[in-house]
């Protein structure tokens, strides 16, 4: 049989062409996995800084720390050792353990960090049982009695975005929120035993915002989202919360965290400062959020330096610490810290000066903590 020679070319050739091309073109772009700019999301940018411009290196905080935030995120020993030393070389004298817990829960984190008792100090959080129930509040203070009694000398973390109390361990408030009646016997009994409370009122108002291209911080907030919560209190609404709670207990010392969750309007905060001297907040977890506007920040700053107080919420790295010294000492500019933050948004130095920095790094905590801080002591075998 004889072949017959043809000039027609077969239909199928230029498909077996066509994926031959294909299949070299995503070899190409999977051997150099190099995203083109049209494809490259906004989650998976993280420039550079491109100026030459001092950066500086801060080993060690400018005076002597009080961590007025923090969890007890070490579990062993052997990690609670770590983190003294870690407190050691950073210039961290004393961090308080927001525990939010009662019962044995309480118990067993107040024991795990009792071995430094002068660079720890453990809070309780308020027992919830039965807030649902007629009756609620006077076995929630006996519980935060005892607390006390063992060692607690602080509440906190309390938390509530909107949804009601959820933060204190083991039972959560949905609800119930700071400024409930049914609190009040709770925040008057703080009052006679000089426990200040630490309350995470709402959160960044971004989380409330919907997710679109014109959310400001939607790389942090789609996380956080409250968007999607039907029927929650928005923003502020919960600073109403927080104010009437603050001003029915005036003799009751609270420290709104994470600046009250204000770092978009700083003169929200202000007011509340302004009006109610019972009134605190700590800096803790909103460095990426006050840094990208130093100049306004640090005005702030300058008016409220007797409220502010050190905090971190952040973990027990050096390298977070020293990160923190640095915005809050330096003045650099237009820098990043990607493996700290999730913002877009480039960091400056407030550069605030030496008063200021005692203050918020210690003067302020001692003012309100109670027994007063008298320095590390030696750990106990």
């Amino acid at each position: 049989m004889r072949c017959i020679e043809s000039d027609r070319i077969s239909p199928i050739f230029p498909l077996v062409l066509l994926a031959a091309v294909i299949n070299c073109t995503v070899s190409v772009y999977s051997a150099e996995d190099k995203p083109l700019p049209e494809t490259l999301l906004l989650k998976d940018y993280r420039p550079r800084p491109i100026y030459n411009i001092p950066h500086t290196e801060i080993g060690k905080a400018r005076h002597p720390v009080i961590d007025m935030h923090a969890h007890a995120y070490a579990r062993t020993p052997e990690q609670i050792a770590e983190w003294v030393r870690t407190m050691d070389a950073v210039g961290i004298d004393k961090v308080i353990i927001l525990a939010g817990a009662t019962g044995r829960q309480f118990d067993e984190i107040y024991g795990r960090f009792s071995r430094y008792p002068g660079r720890f100090e453990v809070w309780c959080g308020f027992d919830y049982t039965g807030y649902d129930q007629p009756g609620f509040g006077p076995a929630a203070v006996k519980e935060l009695e005892r607390c006390y009694r063992l060692g607690a000398r602080g509440v906190g973390e309390l938390g509530d975005k909107g949804q009601g109390l959820f933060y204190s361990k083991p039972t959560k408030a949905l609800g119930m929120h700071l400024d409930d009646a049914r609190m009040d016997g709770l925040l008057e009994k703080c009052a006679e035993l000089k426990m200040p409370v630490n309350i995470h009122v709402a959160d960044p108002a971004w989380m409330y915002e919907p997710m679109d291209a014109k959310n400001d911080g939607l790389m942090n907030a789609y996380k956080w989202r409250l968007d999607n919560k039907p029927g929650i209190v928005g923003h502020e609404g919960m600073l109403k919360i927080l104010e009437r709670a603050v001003k029915r207990h005036r003799r009751t010392t609270f420290v709104a965290c994470h600046f009250a969750n204000c770092s978009h309007d700083l003169n929200l905060l202000g007011r509340l400062f302004d009006e109610y001297p019972n009134l605190y907040a700590d800096i803790s977890a909103r460095f990426a959020e006050t840094a990208p506007i130093p100049r306004f920040v640090s005005g702030f700053y300058r008016r409220y330096q007797d409220r502010l107080l050190y905090g971190t919420d952040m973990g027990r790295s050096g390298g977070m610490y020293r990160l923190t010294f640095r915005i809050l000492e330096s003045a650099d500019e237009h820098f990043y810290a990607w493996d700290q933050f999730s913002y877009h948004w480039p960091l400056h130095g407030l550069a605030l000066d030496d008063k200021m920095l005692r203050k918020v790094y210690r003067d302020n905590a001692l003012g309100i903590l109670m027994p007063k801080e008298s320095g590390p002591k030696a750990a106990t075998d």
